[in-house]
């Protein structure tokens, strides 16, 4: 098991996971040698139009699932947010690591230290490029104004900062503290205020779904609590098809919820179910059987498939009290823009 494992970052935030999962495997494996790619993709190149317009997720995976299948690299290091709950036939998520606090946090203009959102002043403007955030938080401070705000962190804090445009902005409380910024965070907004998306504060290890070598080598860097989280919440948002407004949570206490854009219209619902699992190796013809695009061969299989039947339960609960409709009109609404 000596040779060269290319794994591949986009930007700064991603140089930085890049570096931490490698630095995690290097610990385990003494003898192997990790070569760093560096590439960036469509989505990274797309600047100037909000997320939800660009739409598709493999916008910022394709390049990279690319070099997987070409034996370039050998793993590929994303924020599982950013992964669709659905993987290109051969890949398969080989890892997913301890989460990260996975909350959105507010990052106030300077002039603004101090504060949280409640205490802005009436139509101050709140920078996201999230319609889930965006959603959210004009239910819940329907004072304050938000607008469209994108770039990477450094681009949208730079922005924050020297221009007048906006009182604050909103980001994910992982990428903040990866980026050692910690100390711009404000506020950490609490579920009540804004639910975390799908899969948020986490990172994934893509890699070849047969490449046995690599799959036993990443599997390693499962944290189970992690995975049977993100197994719930990732099914929950397959089952609702969608790329719309869409969050929750899961402490296999999984908490869901869609809303119409502007925050008006929503459903919200909480279901729960019990996992008990002993740490033990399965061996078996499910072996390699994938839960939303994730294969944890350590996790005994009950337990992947109890988190996910809870997160397509929540789900088929909420289309049974209308999600359909809000879904489709937030779609039509957002493909209008």
């Amino acid at each position: 098991s000596h040779g060269t494992l290319p794994s591949v970052f986009k930007l700064q935030l991603a140089r930085i996971q890049t570096d931490s999962v490698v630095e995690m495997l290097r610990k385990r494996y003494l003898n192997l040698h990790f070569e760093i790619v560096a590439m960036s993709t469509t989505g990274d190149k797309i600047l100037d139009t909000a997320l939800s317009k660009i739409g598709e997720k493999s916008l910022f995976t394709k390049e990279l699932e690319n070099a997987l299948e070409r034996n370039e690299v050998d793993l590929v290091v994303h924020s599982l947010k950013d992964l669709p709950t659905s993987l290109p036939p051969g890949f398969t998520i080989g890892a997913i690591c301890k989460r990260e606090n996975p909350h959105d946090a507010v990052v106030f203009h300077p002039k603004n230290y101090g504060k949280t959102l409640n205490s802005l002043p009436e139509k101050s403007v709140i920078g996201t490029s999230s319609l889930r955030r965006a959603a959210q938080l004009k239910r819940r401070f329907p004072q304050l104004e938000f607008r469209d705000i994108r770039g990477n962190l450094n681009t949208r804090l730079k922005k924050l900062d020297e221009k007048e445009d906006f009182s604050a902005i909103i980001l994910a409380a992982a990428g903040l503290r990866r980026m050692g910024w910690e100390n711009r965070i404000g506020q950490i907004l609490n579920p009540e205020d804004c639910l975390y998306a799908v899969g948020q504060g986490a990172l994934a290890v893509e890699v070849r779904a047969r490449d046995e070598e690599i799959l036993h080598m990443v599997s390693a860097l499962h944290d189970a609590e992690t995975v049977l989280c993100c197994i719930a919440e990732r099914a929950f948002m397959r089952h609702l098809r969608c790329h719309v407004p869409l969050l929750c949570f899961a402490q296999l206490y999984l908490t869901g919820a869609v809303y119409s854009l502007d925050g008006s219209d929503s459903l919200k619902d909480t279901m729960q179910t019990g996992v008990n699992y002993p740490q033990q190796n399965e061996e078996g013809p499910n072996d390699d059987k994938q839960y939303v695009g994730i294969t944890a061969k350590k996790i005994p299989c009950h337990a992947q498939e109890a988190a996910e039947n809870l997160g397509v339960e929540l789900a088929s609960l909420l289309l049974s009290k209308g999600a359909k409709r809000i879904l489709s009109v937030a779609r039509q609404l957002n493909d209008a823009r």
